[in-house]
This record gives structure tokens, sequence and C-alpha cells, in this order.
């Protein structure tokens, strides 16, 4: 992974779902593209969940118009309330 191609992501939403699995989604903080991550609630608790994330462009996926403006909006308040590293 070479950092240059990296994209900064930052934390817009978490879903709990049945069976046990957590959703979490980071956006690009213009709110165009998202990373989704998805794990068990036996792996969270191992798993540190930081405010921001790096990720190679190909893993980013195109956000839907409904969502866009609202991952925007968390992403800004999230990138400017918490150091990228910080524990959510």
């Amino acid at each position: 992974m070479s950092e240059d191609a990296q994209v900064r992501c930052w934390l817009v939403e978490r879903d709990y779902w049945d069976e046990d699995v957590v959703t979490l989604v980071y956006a690009t903080p213009d709110g165009e593209q998202y990373y989704q991550r998805q794990l068990s609630g036996a792996l969270l608790v191992k798993t540190d969940v930081t405010a921001a994330t790096t990720v190679e462009p190909e893993e980013l996926e195109t956000t839907s118009s409904e969502d866009r403006e609202r991952y925007a909006t968390e992403a800004e308040r999230v990138a400017a309330s918490h150091d990228p590293d910080d524990l959510l």
C-alpha cells in the first residue's frame, strides 16, 4: 500500500444489525465516496475504531445522492472534533 495513493476517510456511520454484525462507514471529507467495513461483535471488541482511516482509492464506493450531504456534514464534524487516531 502506497501512502501517497491512500485517501483519508472519516467515520460517518455505525450501524448495528441482527446476528451481531456492526457496519462502519467512513467517507471522504466531501462525502462523494465511502468505505464500508462489517465486523462481528466479537471482532469489534478486539478492533480499535478510529475517527479516521486511510484506504486505497479502489476500495472506495460512490456515495448515493441521498447520503452524500449527510456524509460530508458528518465527516466535517468528526474531523473538526477528533484527531484521526482518536478512538470512537
